[in-house]
């Protein structure tokens, strides 16, 4: 198969498999005038094909983009020195198992926190104006403008669950429109967050109960999984929204199923899964009340650029023999492995 671009590979010292069919070319530039060669896998490509290529190549590093790293691929090469995520989740990484082969794993920390912002509002306020159930029912035949009475932006209280960048971002954009932004992570001072002028819940029962979206921006570990279960759905109000743009685990997703079928909720938007892709016939397809994107909240033009080129200087800087940006490390102990 074609898997690598005309400027990606040559005759240099070094080289890296990424895991997508493309990168930023900007990247691939930088790499390649730091004597990195760049290889490509298709996304999603099972684990064993992935190991089985990083063992053919002898590959230096991996940068992340689609698809499982698990401890086979992880030990596929012997001349392996970092792993790169392009982005900032790496749950779909086995952060324990690179440890253990003392490979530190990084995150292009910061570098599509405002795409991921920006999308987040708009699936909150697709939600909100109800553009779904209109656009429907006027394409199919129906004129509701009689009955219908919609929600106001101004005033409606969203609550964070995480403040990283990715929610301070969300968190500015939802305050400069007018709403009020309650905010929830126990790894951030209160005094930070009040600082960044947010208010701060006491715990998850109070943002739960006076959100009317509940937005969620914090990692996938072993604390957050199924974080909003049955019992957390059933604290919110009967038309409180939900919106996840973070990663599909921390979603009881049966439970949402059942909490949207029975109108427990007022509706919800996903761009991420439980499982990627999710399967084609997933009982969620059926819901009206459901609107969803395919995992590409964090992938706009600019943000492209910014995690290929940020992944291609912490590879860079690892291959050279620096210490590993202690910021950007992904560590087993805070991280879920996949």
């Amino acid at each position: 198969m074609a898997d690598v671009t005309p400027s990606a590979t040559g005759n240099r010292g070094r080289k890296i498999l990424v895991t997508h069919d493309k990168i930023a070319p900007s990247a691939i530039r930088l790499l390649n005038d730091n004597d990195i060669d760049v290889y490509f896998s298709p996304p999603y490509t099972r684990s064993d094909e992935v190991a089985a290529r990083c063992t053919t190549l002898g590959v230096d590093a991996i940068m992340v983009r689609q698809g499982k790293i698990n401890a086979e691929v992880i030990n596929a090469s012997p001349a392996l020195k970092v792993i790169v995520k392009h982005g900032v989740g790496v749950d779909n990484v086995d952060i324990a198992a690179a440890t253990a082969r003392g490979v530190p794993v990084l995150r292009s920390m910061g570098s599509n926190a405002l795409a991921v912002a920006e999308h987040t509002i708009s699936l909150a306020l697709t939600l909100l104006k109800q553009i779904a159930p209109l656009d429907r029912a006027i394409k199919g035949g129906a004129w509701p403008k009689p009955t219908f009475i919609g929600r106001d932006i101004a005033g409606s209280v969203i609550g964070l669950i995480g403040f990283g960048a990715i929610g301070r971002e969300t968190g500015r954009l939802a305050k400069a429109l007018g709403m009020r932004v309650l905010v929830l992570d126990p790894m951030t001072s209160a005094d930070s967050m009040r600082q960044s002028g947010f208010e701060v819940a006491a715990g998850l029962d109070e943002l739960l109960t006076s959100a009317d979206i509940v937005s969620l921006h914090c990692p996938l570990t072993n604390e957050t999984r199924n974080l909003i279960d049955a019992k957390r759905l059933s604290q919110m109000k009967p038309d409180a929204l939900l919106v996840n743009t973070a990663r599909g685990g921390i979603i009881d997703e049966t439970a949402l199923l059942e909490a949207l079928r029975e109108r427990r909720i007022g509706g919800a938007a996903l761009d991420s899964f439980s499982v990627e892709p999710p399967p084609a016939d997933s009982p969620l397809w059926s819901l009206d009340n459901l609107i969803v994107t395919p995992h590409v909240a964090g992938v706009t033009k600019g943000s492209a650029i910014q995690m290929a080129e940020t992944a291609a200087r912490h590879i860079i800087s690892v291959l050279d023999g620096n210490a590993p940006d202690q910021r950007s490390l992904a560590l087993a102990s805070e991280l879920s492995a996949s």
